[in-house]
Order: structure tokens, then C-alpha cells, then sequence
């Protein structure tokens, strides 16, 4: 939080394209710490000036109207120009909010499925003849780096099994020594494997 002649600014949380699930809950929290939350949540919906409504049904949607706008210029205030495009049409802070959601659920569901395409790929990954084993570190990295991007936990030790278990019969005896003098893969990098596979083939 930034201050200002002693009074304390509070600073939004700024949405990104990887943080919305952490944004979108801590924004709830700040909405219903201001009492707007509920206007995102059911929505705002103006009167027709056509119904007549006595004073205190005019304050109170007046009152109403007045939180749903503020809780659109909360919401505002977490978003970069990027973002804040995506909702600069919503008239009422469900809508942005909704379109927000909607949107980030849609990155997801694509991220998804380009990761469980990769896993295939990498399950499927064989270290073709006559090929450099420097060639087929860069096609296993290649894969490995952008499941890592899309989320994916990957340990050296799941990509030194899969090589190790995929490089062509030219390196069968190698592998079989690498394994005896690793019993415990999980401490060799991948690295250290590029080493010792290159290292024979030279």
C-alpha cells in the first residue's frame, strides 16, 4: 500500500493472464469489504423512467445504481489497459465481472487441451535414427517447456525416464551403464544426461 501525507492508498490487485483465479478472489473480498459484492453478484438493473416510483423507491434505486457504478470502477481498477478493453462496454459491474469470467473460463478450457495434446506428444516422443542426440534433447525440451508454460509440473528425473527410455538402439549399452552407476534417477539432471549421452556419441 502506497501513503500519502499519512493517509494509507490501497493498491488493486492487477489482473493478468495468468492470475485470475487469485484476482478474482481477492476482489471479491475487497467488493464485499465495500458492500458492492452483492450488486456484482445479482446484478443492477436500471427502472424504466416509464414506472412511476414514490420517493423512497427512487432513493433506493438511486442507492443502488450508485454501488453497481462503484463496484464497476473497483473492478476497473484492477485491469491494464488490455483488460479494461474487454469491459469497456458493460454498463453494470455483473456484466464486466460475467465477461471477465467468461473469458479467463474460455483461456482455460484452451489451455487444457493444448496441454493434454502435449502430453501426447511427449508420452509419444522417440529418438528417430540417424538423428543427434543434441537433436532430440532440443525436440524433448521443445515439448517440455511449453507444457511448463501452460502449467505442467515437470521434475528432471520424469524427462531423464523418458529419454533414457526413448533414445534409439544405438545407445542401449550406454543407458544400461547410466542406469547401474544412477540407481537413483531422480538426482541426475538433464544436463547431465545430455552429457553422457553426448559424450558417446562423439
Amino acid at each position: 500500500m502506497a501513503t500519502k501525507n499519512n493517509v494509507v492508498a490501497f493498491q488493486y490487485p492487477r489482473l493478468t493472464k495468468e492470475n485470475y483465479d487469485k484476482w478474482s478472489l481477492i476482489m471479491k473480498t475487497v467488493l464485499g469489504a465495500q458492500g458492492f459484492w452483492e450488486n456484482v453478484e445479482k446484478g443492477y438493473t436500471e427502472h424504466d423512467v416509464a414506472v412511476m416510483l414514490n420517493q423512497s423507491q427512487k432513493e433506493a434505486s438511486q442507492n443502488e445504481r450508485k454501488k453497481d457504478k462503484n463496484a464497476l470502477m473497483v473492478i476497473h481498477q484492477g485491469l491494464d489497459d488490455d483488460m479494461f478493453k474487454k469491459v469497456a462496454n458493460a454498463t453494470s459491474s455483473k456484466q464486466a465481472w460475467d465477461t471477465l469470467q467468461k473469458f479467463f473460463e474460455g483461456v482455460s478450457r484452451v489451455k487444457k487441451v493444448r496441454l493434454q495434446n502435449l502430453r501426447g506428444e511427449f508420452k509419444k516422443l522417440e529418438m528417430l535414427d540417424k538423428k543427434s542426440i543434441s537433436d532430440y534433447f532440443g525436440r524433448v525440451l521443445n515439448i517440455v517447456n511449453q507444457m511448463k508454460r501452460l502449467g505442467e509440473s515437470m521434475q528432471d528425473c520424469r524427462v531423464v525416464e523418458k529419454i533414457l527410455h526413448s533414445v534409439n538402439s544405438d545407445f542401449n549399452h550406454v543407458v544400461v551403464v547410466i542406469e547401474e552407476l544412477n540407481k537413483d534417477l531422480e538426482s541426475m539432471t538433464i544436463d547431465e544426461l545430455s552429457g553422457s549421452l553426448q559424450a558417446h556419441e562423439q
